[in-house]
């Protein structure tokens, strides 16, 4: 997502310094143009905003807050820092803090929309800090997402990036066991989304992932041990608000089982993967020679 991402951005004609783990990674984007920074830190030396999204908190942390190479080391006063990766509301607050101490600003802006969404900038961005950062950098914003909604305070991004995976959650366990429903009942799966998708079980999910079920693609646009992190998050921030979440406990809980099974690796939807398992078979929405769970373990 991220190397489409910038890739919006440079084709808006923003210069661009950019890093990843591995040079080789970035290379589309050093071909497009942009220049290669050794470390966050150097990548904010010659900008004036930086956006990271990484994998998971520690990730984030390291990024931004690492004394050496860290971006934020790497800042003077009025550059911005920016998270769109999705992780903790606890972590933007201290990223917003530490920011604020050296006269830098920080947001934090996860998004949604998966890789589709990236590489047609679609994106819904959703986003925590001060109003006038948010506004001031309206055109990157237009240059990667099409939904762009300043949610509050620092944090505020997160928090609602939680409502959304608590939302998909549970979405995506009855996509998968409708799915499943309907192969076992010997329906056409293609047929089957043409009636529900457009009407009110309609949804992202089905219309983007159902296909890749019907077609046995467990390609990730999302992997299974990203949303297995991001629902740790959001259970962790329910519990220190008080809330029981049962639905929310039970998608963690048949995720890690997906995860387990070492299909950490897969996209969400390989939910199905497991749910399939329980009932005693392996996923394979069509007479094939190729069954899925093949395909999952390559």
């Amino acid at each position: 997502m991220g190397a489409s991402m910038c890739g919006h951005l440079l084709k808006a004609g923003f210069a661009t310094t950019v890093f990843t783990r591995s040079r080789e990674k970035a290379q589309g984007l050093l071909d497009q143009g942009a220049e290669w920074g050794a470390t966050p830190r150097e990548v904010a030396e010659r900008s004036d905003v930086v956006f990271a999204i990484v994998g998971f908190p520690r990730d984030v942390r390291q990024v931004f807050l690492c004394p050496e190479s860290g971006a934020l080391a790497g800042s003077k006063p009025g550059n911005v820092l920016v998270d769109m990766t999705t992780s903790e509301p606890t972590l933007a607050v201290e990223i917003f803090e530490a920011a604020r101490a050296k006269q830098v600003h920080a947001l934090d802006a996860p998004v949604s929309g998966g890789d589709k969404g990236a590489r047609e900038a679609r994106l819904s961005i959703m986003i925590g800090g001060e109003a006038e950062v948010v506004e001031a950098l309206q055109p990157c914003w237009q240059a990667m997402g099409k939904t762009i909604v300043h949610q509050g305070p620092a944090g505020c991004g997160q928090h609602t990036k939680m409502v959304n995976q608590t939302l998909i959650s549970s979405l995506m366990i009855g996509m998968c066991e409708a799915l499943i429903y309907g192969h076992r009942a010997g329906l056409n799966l293609e047929t089957v989304l043409e009636s529900v998708g457009s009407g009110a079980a309609g949804s992202w999910s089905l219309t983007n992932l159902g296909p890749r079920i019907i077609a046995n693609n467990f390609d990730p646009g999302f992997f299974v041990e990203h949303f297995v992190k991001d629902l740790g998050i959001a259970l962790a921030e329910s519990k220190r608000m008080g809330l029981s979440m049962p639905g929310l406990a039970l998608a963690e809980q048949l995720y890690l089982s997906v995860q387990a099974k070492g299909w950490g690796k897969l996209g969400t939807h390989a939910l199905t993967l497991a749910l399939a398992e329980m009932s005693g078979f392996e996923w394979t929405s069509r007479e094939t020679s190729n069954p899925v769970a093949t395909v999952a373990r390559r």
